[in-house]
């Protein structure tokens, strides 16, 4: 029959090389840190403190928490240089567009008040010749005036005196 035996390394029987431990080194340190302590609570800030809190958290969770803030400040970021983009785009569009649309858009209320004035002008100058010249016709009555002028079927338009 077959029988194990163990054969050890002459590697292992030598005891290992580096610095001897003793006992004798040996102190309690929680007497030590309690009667000799140099901590003075005024001389922290409260950076110092928040520091010191970052121990409690589990590292798992504060790569965790990090993660989500620099995702969160990085979609804050990007929606606000969006906003921003497209603030400037239609400023942009509407001084380009708007500003010659309110020009062109002046000029032709001028226009149209200009031929409601020439128009007064010369309904009023066939009501005086009408009424004056004795033309057979007595003069226009209040209604064909209103027509002239574009008041409607109700004839009620309003007519300015022209300097």
């Amino acid at each position: 029959m077959v029988q194990l035996v163990e054969v050890e390394d002459e590697h292992f029987q030598h005891p290992q090389v580096g610095p001897e431990e003793d006992d004798e080194d040996f102190t309690d340190t929680d007497s030590e840190i309690s009667t000799e302590s140099n901590y003075d609570p005024t001389d922290e800030s409260l950076a110092d403190r928040l520091a010191a809190l970052r121990d409690i958290v589990p590292a798992t969770a504060r790569g965790w928490i990090s993660h989500k803030c620099e995702a969160t400040a990085s979609a804050v970021k990007t929606a606000l240089s969006f906003a921003g983009r497209a603030a400037w785009t239609v400023s942009v569009s509407a001084l380009l567009v708007g500003v010659p649309f309110a020009l062109a858009y002046g000029e032709d209320q001028n226009f149209a008040a200009m031929e409601q004035e020439q128009r007064m002008r010369e309904l009023g100058g066939e009501v005086l010749a009408g009424g004056a010249g004795g033309e057979g016709k007595a003069g226009m009555t209040p209604e064909e005036i209103g027509a002239a002028l574009g008041g409607g079927a109700g004839g009620r338009a309003e007519a300015q005196a022209a300097l």
